[in-house]
């Protein structure tokens, strides 16, 4: 069965609890869900995945480190993403604390790779954030974004 690779690094245990709901949304769609804490992943775990969903918790207004330094190891496999279906969320420590930014800079090593990204027009436009611990509302965002990217990484035939 193809399956999404859910990569996530959390610190207080707020964004594992995001990526447990991205996988229900993603088993929801009929498809399984993997997830893999960022010091466990490595850049060969992407080419068997039919789409990408990438957690992290806001560190300084981005991405925290584990998810960079993970993407920086990724050059070895640069071109081989092409097309593959992807996604971000993320936890931050208050209203205004970076979320965005942190959805918007993982998106951007997503792209970078020649992934395909769809955004959300109903309210989570770039990804699922939650300020501090995910309430329902942020978790329900996490399942719709693992529902769409495995809906649309069926759509689009990949199978991982």
């Amino acid at each position: 069965m193809s399956h999404i690779l859910i990569i996530y690094e959390s610190r207080t245990g707020h964004v594992k609890e995001m990526a447990d709901a991205v996988g229900e949304g993603v088993r929801g769609a009929g498809m399984d869900a993997r997830l893999l804490p960022v010091e466990d992943a490595m850049p060969k775990n992407l080419l068997d995945a039919a789409g990408i969903v990438v957690g992290s918790y806001t560190s300084y207004g981005v991405a925290a480190g584990g998810v960079k330094t993970f993407f920086d190891k990724t050059f070895g496999i640069h071109g081989k993403l092409n097309g593959k279906v992807g996604g971000a969320f993320a936890s931050c420590g208050g209203l205004g604390g970076g979320c965005e930014a942190t959805v918007l800079s993982i998106l951007q090593m997503l792209l970078v790779h020649g992934m395909i990204v769809q955004g959300d027009p109903a309210e989570f436009h770039f990804g699922a954030v939650a300020i501090g611990k995910p309430d329902e509302h942020s978790l329900a965002a996490c399942r719709n974004l693992g529902n769409r990217v495995a809906g649309l990484a069926k759509a689009v035939g990949n199978r991982g």
